[in-house]
């Protein structure tokens, strides 16, 4: 590969996005393939402390508009300073999130103007797409078992309705790109859904 591929993960919390990039980092340094590992909000010094903002959970009063703007900053700062310099130099990017959560949490879930959110996101990324976005869809029940007795934060302690929207925003838009979006069953055993995953990889790479 001369230039590198990004690739993202996506879906609601408990969903399983940490232990299937866990599972998708190995297999990766099993074959030998260099990569780098982000997550959205932070992944840089600046966008740490936006991530703080973010999801402190007494900051109740954050208007949508507020936080769309936030997470855009963050996305950006990520962008420049770390995912094209990586890319660049041929590796493959791993992004715990991306812009499509963004579609997801403030669009569907907040009910911003989506048609903003594109030009929001294309400006956060340098009109950067993902060359693979793995979306792991949960019901909500399942969402509620897993987390269990965590403590939440902001977003997370949002109303099981809002929560349903961003689940719904999802599926539409992997259903609007299946090129890029692959919708990936989440109830199934770890290890079925890291096979299917590591399987679109090489798809992927052998193009």
């Amino acid at each position: 590969m001369n230039r590198g591929l990004l690739i993202t993960f996506e879906g609601l919390d408990g969903s399983g996005k940490t232990t299937q990039i866990e599972a998708f980092i190995q297999r990766l340094e099993n074959s030998g393939i260099s990569y780098q590992l982000f997550r959205e909000p932070g992944g840089t010094i600046i966008g740490e402390k936006i991530r703080q903002v973010l999801l402190d959970k007494d900051h109740t009063a954050m208007l949508p508009i507020t936080e769309l703007l936030l997470y855009s900053a963050s996305r950006y700062q990520l962008t420049m300073n770390s995912i094209i310099p990586a890319l660049e130099k041929g590796q493959v990017v791993i992004c715990d999130r991306f812009y499509d959560s963004t579609t997801a949490y403030q669009g569907y879930g907040r009910g911003i103007d989506l048609n903003l959110i594109k030009q929001l996101n294309r400006a956060a990324t340098a009109s950067l797409v993902p060359d693979l976005t793995f979306i792991l869809d949960i019901e909500l029940d399942v969402r509620k078992k897993r987390l269990g007795e965590k403590v939440l934060d902001r977003l997370e302690q949002e109303t099981i309705e809002f929560h349903k929207r961003v689940r719904e925003g999802f599926i539409q838009m992997a259903h609007s790109e299946p090129k890029r979006i692959v919708l990936i069953d989440g109830n199934r055993s770890a290890n079925a859904i890291s096979d299917e995953i590591w399987n679109h990889f090489n798809l992927l790479i052998k193009k």
